[in-house]
């Protein structure tokens, strides 16, 4: 029991020794009395009781909470409870400022706002990523001096009858013939077992009386001669082919006939390639 009252610490002006009779086999039962000049000492404290009392004032921040026990040292903790909260009540809605009512019931509303906030936001990056998407796209395009190259403008009747002119298109040299009834009739009447590259004339023209088409030869790429060879159409002096009126090869080396390019007619006297 003393040394329960040592290890005491504040409480041990509270505590004192009682003596109890025990019986046993080989004495009678016989009450036990402590002496009376004998007075057991008390543990003076050496400092204080710590107790919010007594440490009142002298803590840096708020209050004190003091704890002590039996077995344990007293301990001090101070208490943080001049931290301010915000206040969060503006951003809130109505249906959720009473703490002391359950949300449940309007659930529903508040899942409709989030979701249609989720969808607005990836509709609205999908379009920010498509535009950015399209603009690097676009600035890996031609730019506009070189699509204004692209297209040409020919005024079919500065050509007369017969005639072919050469212009310069994408770099390359454009032929555009006038031909005439006779060189229409002749080439419609070649036999397509005869060419090296099987075409019929009215496949490569849209008006039979004009004829376009790139002046590189499909050999090595030279540029031939109009009106000339032994087919009156265009003639590759470099290595001796031969194309016929409708730009089909008939004799030499080339494998191919002349490329037809895209062009088309907006009105009887204008025509554009590309």
């Amino acid at each position: 029991m003393l040394s329960v009252a040592a290890r005491s610490g504040p409480f041990a002006p509270y505590l004192s020794a009682v003596a109890h009779a025990v019986p046993g086999p080989l004495k009678p039962l016989a009450p036990g009395l402590a002496p009376a000049a004998a007075k057991l000492p008390t543990l003076e404290p050496k400092r204080p009781l710590l107790c919010r009392e007594s440490l009142n004032g002298q803590a840096a921040r708020g209050g004190l909470v003091a704890t002590a026990s039996l077995n344990a040292p007293a301990s001090v903790r101070y208490v943080h409870n001049d931290v301010t909260v915000p206040d969060f009540s503006d951003y809130r809605r109505q249906d959720v400022l009473d703490n002391t009512k359950s949300s449940q019931p309007s659930s529903e509303t508040r899942k409709a706002f989030s979701y249609f906030i989720t969808a607005t936001t990836c509709v609205a990056s999908a379009y920010a990523a498509k535009n950015v998407v399209t603009q690097f796209i676009s600035s890996m395009s031609a730019s506009a001096d070189v699509l204004a190259m692209s297209k040409i403008e020919i005024k079919l009747s500065d050509i007369p009858e017969g005639k072919n002119m050469a212009f310069k298109w994408r770099g390359k040299p454009l032929f555009v013939r006038h031909r005439t009834q006779k060189e229409i009739d002749q080439e419609a009447q070649v036999t397509l077992t005869e060419l090296r590259d099987p075409q019929h004339d009215l496949d490569r023209v849209k008006k039979p009386e004009w004829v376009i088409l790139i002046g590189v030869c499909t050999h090595l790429g030279c540029v031939p001669i109009a009106n000339a060879g032994d087919f009156g159409g265009y003639y590759c002096p470099c290595h001796g082919s031969h194309y016929d009126a409708s730009g089909r090869i008939r004799k030499g080396p080339a494998p191919y006939n002349l490329e037809v390019p895209y062009y088309e007619f907006p009105s009887e006297d204008l025509v554009i390639v590309g």
